[in-house]
């Protein structure tokens, strides 16, 4: 390589050999700047070939110089050429400063002097510069150090110029990117901790020791700190999650904890973890992880569930301190040092409700004070129905007769919320104190009125329920327990027996012909009445005892104070039969009221509440059946009894189908000719199991349970069809007599089925004879209709039992009948009982001035048929003349009286 230098010619000779000597050092650094692997004998190979050292020096991408000792240039490459912007040939032999090239100085900093000043260390300096050819910047890492001959002589200065343009801006990208990192990681409220599992050193950053509360210069950096912060309970749970993630048999680590806040509070934590590397063994090395707080988060997630759980109890019936309890200590957790309280209001006066943190002798003397608007802050919030809130318990006028049992317990302020039902009505006061004076903050006011509201969801259904309990155990009308309370009575009473030995009696009471009062003069008479009876009850009975009215006109008296035989149950039935008896007037008319009463007693006739009930109930049917007005004792016979009548009902509804029933036929006679005036049908009942069931036992059941009418129309057809029969064997019969249900009679489907029956069996309508009751003799148009539409068919009636019922003798001047049946009532004692002699002589010659036949029932004896003849009486029927017949036995019977 050729250069020139001016004004220094006599250096040129030692410069160029400088040069030649300097090549192969150059070209060595140039390579190991590079690559440091370049081997010695590679080096060696290059020293030979000058003429390659100086392409490869121009082919560099690096600036390369070389400054003698006096600081001229002796050799550039072309990469160099290009920074500087000026030709080899004018930089070569020029120094920096006659150098006309500004961006030298960006390049260099420091001087030859200062090279050597730092020799043998090199010196590296790291500068941003600009292109001059181009203008296009990079960042270039400069080396210059100084060159030496073999006696120590500086020879000059190497420079070389490296661009580090991507490793910066790698390097930039990655600060960058931690700052991110860092940023992010405080925005997201994260603390970062690193674990050496090896050392058991633990790295906590400023973060979070700051989330507890920890200044960044606290806390020992070792594991054993973030244990003994760690809630006791989650100690475990959360080490047994961290031994699985290490273990490998568990994928990811994220764990929440409670942790101890610096201040005393707990802090709740979300820890989430990675291991960084493990060492050839495969063991874990580090763990890192971050910790986030998620203590609102989770409070407020507390309290929603907390919220949830109170809202449950209050629909499954949890009694309302229970819940008032929990409703004080949920927004107890929202503030620290809040204690809270419930008061209910009931007939003005407060009464405690709930206060769980509260000391019990500020609550009993709160309890029962009468609200208003001068009492303390729920009195006064109770009276006025508006929020209280009390700064200063000490100092406020409404706590000037309270502040003596709040401020020995720390109370300084009181806020109280009227508790109020969805319509309004103030049921009650929520309030909140501190042991502070303070005014609630925005979130507090919140609570407080929040809290309010659901207790008024509590109370407004504790009100509902006492609603519901007293419509429950109460009778309306009366004001007497209802039929639900008594049974709980009698399960209570029960019980006590087995504990106490204590027995006592059931008295079931129904009034006697209650009916004939509401069908007379009305249901509201009968309420009237009802409550009489209620207050008679009630005078009768000592404290001890219970008095209830089941429904209706039915009532009982569970009887306790039986030690004194003037409490017996006897002498309480007869007590309850006159006081009951005493006339009283209702609209404007005196009755006399009376009642039955069935008696059991516990635990001679029953040891459950349905057996005794039963045995009361069996027990006063007995009492109806013996005449009503009376008591009557349970006895084991009358379950037989009731038995019986049950077996009847359910047995009657297949009588019919399975043809158990029959008919029997009582022949009727002319009293004057002897001869047969007619004949009546009469039902029997052969049960396999019961046997002969007799009509008296089940016609009325037939008539209770509806199947009366199936029964008569059985009989009717059965009877008309045996008349056809005989008639077609030439036997004439007339007239057929088959009694009818009063109900059955008046029917509207009666009449067509009558006629219908007549035109199916072909006989005549003067052959068929109908008996009912005097009961539907009656003025009623609806009664006349029926009547006169069977006379038009051509049938006759008879009116049986004649006598014995209620009817108006008025009445039958409405009615076309054909006779009068009388009863045997009359016919019994006839012969030695004047006043039935008369009675019957009235009878028969009223029906008979009517137009009536006389017809007379029960007819026994020959001085009974010569008694009826004397009086006028037209037929007869009776043991004495024969007793039913079965149908096949009838034409015997006719040929003899023929």
């Amino acid at each position: 390589m050729t250069s020139h230098f001016p004004n220094r010619q006599s250096s040129k000779t030692s410069s160029f050999q400088m040069l030649e000597n300097a090549n192969q050092e150059i070209l060595t650094k140039i390579l190991n700047f590079n690559n440091p692997a370049i081997t010695k004998q590679f080096l060696e190979t290059l020293q030979s070939k000058n003429a390659l050292y100086h392409k490869i020096i121009q082919n560099s991408p690096d600036l390369i110089w070389l400054k003698d000792s006096n600081g001229l240039y002796l050799l550039c490459n072309q990469r160099f050429v290009d920074f500087v912007g000026i030709p080899e040939s004018d930089i070569l032999g020029q120094s920096d400063t006659t150098l006309k090239a500004p961006n030298l100085s960006d390049l260099l900093k420091v001087n030859a002097e200062e090279a050597i000043a730092l020799d043998p260390i090199v010196y590296v300096i790291e500068n941003q510069a600009t292109f001059a050819n181009d203008g296009h910047c990079e960042v270039i890492e400069v080396t210059q150090s100084p060159l030496y001959d073999e006696a120590g002589n500086l020879l000059g200065i190497l420079g070389i110029g490296h661009n580090v343009t991507i490793r910066k801006q790698s390097e930039l990208k990655l600060q960058k990117s931690e700052e991110r990192l860092a940023l992010a990681m405080r925005g997201a409220n994260d603390g970062l901790w690193d674990w050496n599992l090896q050392t058991d050193e633990v790295y906590y950053s400023p973060r979070w020791k700051s989330m507890l509360g920890y200044e960044p210069h606290e806390l020992e950096h070792h594991f054993r700190t973030w244990l003994n912060l760690v809630h006791p309970e989650d100690k475990a749970p959360v080490l047994e999650q961290i031994r699985a993630y290490i273990a490998g048999t568990a994928h990811t680590f994220e764990a929440e904890m409670r942790m101890q806040h610096k201040d005393g509070q707990i802090v709740y934590v979300l820890s989430r973890a990675f291991l960084v590397h493990r060492n050839l063994d495969n063991q874990a090395i580090r763990l890192v992880g971050t910790h986030v707080d998620i203590t609102e988060r989770k409070k407020a997630d507390l309290f929603d569930d907390k919220h949830a759980e109170i809202l449950k109890m209050i629909a499954t019936g949890i009694p309302a301190p229970a819940i008032y309890d929990e409703i004080a200590l949920l927004y107890e957790g929202q503030h620290a040092g809040l204690r809270c309280s419930m008061l209910e209001l009931e007939n003005g006066r407060l009464l405690h409700g709930g206060a769980p943190s509260l000391p019990k002798e500020y609550c009993e003397a709160v309890h029962g004070l009468e609200n208003g608007p001068e009492v303390g802050s729920c009195g006064t919030s109770t009276y006025t129905g508006k929020r209280v809130l009390v700064e200063n318990i000490e100092t406020d006028p409404k706590w000037a007769k309270l502040k003596s049992a709040a401020l020995p317990h720390g109370l300084r302020c009181c806020w109280s919320e009227p508790i109020k039902s969805s319509s309004g009505e103030v049921l009650g006061a929520f309030g909140m104190y501190y042991n502070h004076p303070a005014l609630p903050n925005e979130e507090e006011l919140n609570d407080l009125i929040s809290a309010a509201r659901l207790a008024s969801i509590v109370m407004e259904r504790d009100h509902a329920q006492k609603r519901i309990r007293q419509l429950a155990y109460t009778d309306i009308l009366t004001g007497l327990a209802s039929r639900a309370h008594l049974y709980q009575t009698v399960e209570a009473s029960i019980q006590g027996y087995k504990r106490y030995h204590h027995r006592f009696s059931l008295l079931y009471i129904d009034l006697d012909d209650f009916k004939g009062v509401n069908d007379s003069l009305g249901h509201d008479a009968g309420d009237l009445l009802l409550k009489e009876i209620a207050k008679r009850l009630q005078v009768v009975c000592s404290k001890l005892d219970f008095v209830a009215r089941l429904s209706g006109d039915e009532f009982c008296i569970v009887l306790r104070d039986m030690e004194k035989e003037e409490y017996s149950a006897a002498a309480i039935a007869q007590r309850c039969l006159k006081q009951i008896s005493y006339p009283l007037e209702l609209c404007g008319r005196y009755i006399t009221p009376a009642c039955s009463i069935g008696i059991a007693n516990f635990p001679e006739d029953g040891t459950d509440l349905a057996t005794l009930l039963k045995a009361a109930d069996t027990a006063l049917y007995a009492a109806k059946a013996k005449g009503k007005n009376q008591y009557v004792f349970y006895e084991p016979e009358l379950t037989k009894q009731a038995e019986y009548r049950f077996q009847i009902e359910q047995y009657l509804r297949q009588a019919i189908e399975k043809k158990e029933l029959y008919l029997v036929f009582q022949p009727q006679i002319h009293l004057k000719t002897g001869k047969i005036a007619g004949i009546e049908a009469l039902a029997r009942w052969h049960h396999p199991t019961l046997g002969n069931i007799p009509p008296q036992d089940f016609i009325p059941t037939a008539e209770r349970i509806g199947m009366i009418k199936p029964l008569t129309e059985w009989v009717l057809k059965t009877a008309c069809k045996q008349v056809a029969s005989w008639h077609h064997k030439g036997f004439a019969v007339s007239p057929m007599s088959v009694n009818i249900s009063p109900e059955h009679f008046l029917d509207n489907d009666f009449v067509p089925f009558i006629q219908h029956l007549l035109e199916e069996t072909k006989i005549k309508a003067k052959h068929l004879n109908l008996e009912v009751t005097e009961s539907v003799v009656q003025t009623n148009p609806k009664n006349l209709e029926v009547f006169q539409q069977l006379k038009s068919l051509g049938v006759s009636i008879a009116i049986d039992d004649f006598g014995t019922g209620f009817s108006s003798f008025a009445s039958l001047k409405h009615l076309t009948v054909d006779y009068l049946k009388l009863d045997k009532y009359f016919i019994d004692d006839m012969a030695i009982d004047r006043k039935s002699q008369v009675l019957l002589r009235s009878m028969i010659d009223m029906g008979h001035n009517l137009g009536h036949g006389i017809i007379a029932e029960g007819v026994e004896t020959v001085e009974q048929v010569q008694m009826l003849r004397q009086l006028g009486c037209d037929v007869a029927q009776g043991y004495l003349f024969s007793r039913p017949l079965e149908g096949k036995k009838v034409p015997n019977f006719l040929r003899d009286k023929i």
